[in-house]
């Protein structure tokens, strides 16, 4: 199964940098193990797959709702740089198969394309998995072979500069940190986000049980997040259900709480 991850799916509309509306994801169902760790993009699906999938409100609003996201995105401008540390929660897998991901990146919430580094922690067969990745579409996901637990602290940057996108991801308790650099024109480069997300493969899928996640430090152009006044994204079901809800910003800081699959 190739499972994808990142565009904001404002739940009930697909916010597609064309500005097309597309029909909201169906309802999650069971999937089969992963293969990899769930990127962003299903293949072959360009300008299908959701990014940010919104409730209805637009992206214009100081707090919306989505399908797939849960945290923070700035917005209204053109981003550089976004970063992040926070302490991999641990999943409780007795509910059945769930996926989530922890990410920061760039682009994806009012665009095409996606700049993103994270972390997966997933529940195949009540086994809890978790791993490292970074993507930048329309190229294939790449999941790192370096080990990550629950505990492990965990530092995100995805940053810009003359035409070079530079992903770096950092797990200082297993002592390893990879840096990709990449060369991509063309970017909108219109937003900034740290977010916990539910992946998607074929619909958005079941959000696992990862209890609460505080994201630190969180900077957006060297500057610290709420400077941005950026949007606080909670997801939410179809129906209305609440699946992970943001707290405000304290600081710079925020957390993420796991409500439901």
């Amino acid at each position: 199964m190739t499972v994808s991850r990142r565009l904001l799916a404002p739940a009930s509309a697909l916010a597609l940098l064309a500005g097309a509306v597309a029909p909201t994801a169906a309802a999650a169902v069971s999937a089969p193990a992963l293969l990899q760790a769930p990127m962003h993009h299903v293949s072959g699906q360009h300008g299908s797959t959701p990014f940010f999938i919104s409730h209805g409100g637009g992206v214009k609003h100081t707090t919306t709702t989505s399908d797939n996201w849960s945290g923070y995105a700035a917005t209204g401008s053109t981003y550089t740089s976004v970063s992040t540390t926070f302490v991999q929660p641990a999943v409780d897998c007795s509910q059945g198969d769930g996926y989530s991901s922890f990410w920061v990146g760039l682009d994806g919430y009012t665009s095409s394309s996606v700049e993103q580094t994270g972390t997966e922690a997933d529940c195949s067969g009540g086994q809890a998995q978790y791993s490292a990745w970074y993507e930048m579409y329309p190229a294939n996901p790449v999941t790192y072979s370096n080990t990550v637990q629950p505990g492990d602290t965990i530092t995100e940057t995805v940053s810009y500069a003359s035409g070079t996108y530079t992903l770096t991801l950092a797990d200082p308790t297993e002592g390893w940190t990879k840096k990709i650099t990449k060369r991509q024109s063309g970017l909108a480069r219109s937003s900034a986000e740290v977010i916990a997300e539910a992946p998607w493969s074929g619909s958005v899928l079941p959000l696992d049980d990862f209890g609460t996640v505080t994201f630190d430090n969180n900077k957006v152009n060297g500057q610290g997040l709420a400077s941005t006044n950026p949007t606080g994204i909670n997801m939410v079901s179809d129906s209305g259900t609440p699946e992970a809800t943001i707290s405000g910003l304290s600081g710079n800081a925020f957390s993420v709480t796991w409500n439901s699959l």
